[in-house]
């Protein structure tokens, strides 16, 4: 009898987490929009540019303009959609969706672009630095 109760309490406990409500697609395209990754999918798109620029290194410059004035950055927003709904219930998406309009929010989506860039320098700058003291010991050992 102990160990039935305990496994209904258990099927219980763990099948609420699952029966949280998931998050519209409304409520997260409005936090992606809000925060900027579809601007982020532009850019990316941008910067994709000077690589596909050197698979087709004869087309013209107005091809070029005509592919990324073609980017449709909501394609992406929806195709990331369903990743948010996999993570995030509607209450994880209303509360970010609070914190974003919030002076804090806002501050952090003008912020965090710089913050980005500026935690991938460090994080280059520590790679090689361990990738030197890695080599220093190795090289100390033979």
């Amino acid at each position: 009898m102990k160990k039935l109760l305990s496994l209904c309490l258990a099927t219980l406990l763990f099948s609420s987490a699952t029966l949280a409500e998931q998050a519209s697609p409304e409520s997260i395209k409005a936090l992606m929009i809000k925060t900027g990754a579809g601007n982020m999918a532009t850019q990316m798109m941008g910067q994709m540019v000077p690589a596909l620029k050197q698979m087709a290194p004869n087309a013209p410059d107005a091809f070029w303009d005509k592919v990324m004035a073609e980017v449709d950055s909501n394609e992406v927003i929806d195709m990331t959609v369903p990743i948010y709904q996999k993570y995030l219930s509607q209450e994880d998406i209303n509360a970010l969706n609070e914190f974003y309009n919030s002076p804090a929010g806002q501050k952090m989506i003008q912020v965090q672009p710089k913050i980005m860039r500026e935690s991938i320098t460090v994080g280059q700058q520590w790679g090689q630095q361990v990738a030197k003291k890695v080599m220093a010991e190795y090289e100390a050992q033979r």
